[in-house]
């Protein structure tokens, strides 16, 4: 099913806010943990779209845009090498250093 417009509007203005960025992150990181790819990538694709990050992301992967949206999509596969870097990206671009400061969050 597509997104409407309205939702990812909506994403894209509760990225505007750090601890919802780093929550997004947080939850995707609990739901790969527990098994549920499709979720953990829905909420990865989620936090590139609405910080715009994708394009930028890839590049540093280095992939190309395309894959990395396809390794996200709800039938990705993305390998255990590629999850963990990306998961590392993100962290670095929310300023976070070590998996305390991760946790921490949520406390």
């Amino acid at each position: 099913m597509a997104l409407t417009r309205e939702f990812k509007d909506t994403v894209m203005e509760l990225c505007k806010d750090p601890a919802y960025r780093k929550a997004l992150l947080l939850e995707a990181l609990e739901s790969y943990l527990e098994g549920d790819i499709v979720v953990g990538n829905s909420m990865l694709r989620d936090y590139l779209n609405g910080t715009q990050s994708f394009k930028e992301v890839a590049k540093k992967m280095p992939m190309a845009e395309p894959s990395l949206r396809r390794m996200l999509s709800a039938k990705g596969n993305a390998t255990a090498k590629n999850i963990f870097l990306l998961f590392k990206l993100c962290q670095d671009r929310e300023g976070i250093h070590s998996a305390d400061e991760f946790l921490g969050q949520v406390a």
